[in-house]
């Protein structure tokens, strides 16, 4: 019985190999998780941003607009 439990050990540098490849596992699942559950929560505050964007691009491009219109006729 003892012969077959001898065979059967392992070394503490396996077993210890094998413990810090599981908590490496672990954490990037569970960063992958979070992830994953953060992407679907931002979206609506995502969307309000990017309306805000493109708000701000839009006025900015008539004021551009608007600006360069009054300097033509100015110089006219």
């Amino acid at each position: 019985m003892s012969e077959v439990f001898n065979s059967d050990m392992i070394s503490r540098r396996h077993a210890l190999s094998f413990l810090w490849s599981a908590a490496a596992l672990g954490v990037a699942a569970a960063a992958t998780i979070l992830t994953a559950s953060n992407s679907q929560a931002q979206t609506s505050g995502m969307e309000r941003r990017g309306d805000r964007r493109t708000g701000r691009g839009e006025r900015r491009d008539t004021r551009r607009t608007g600006r360069t219109h009054r300097r033509e006729e100015r110089r006219n």
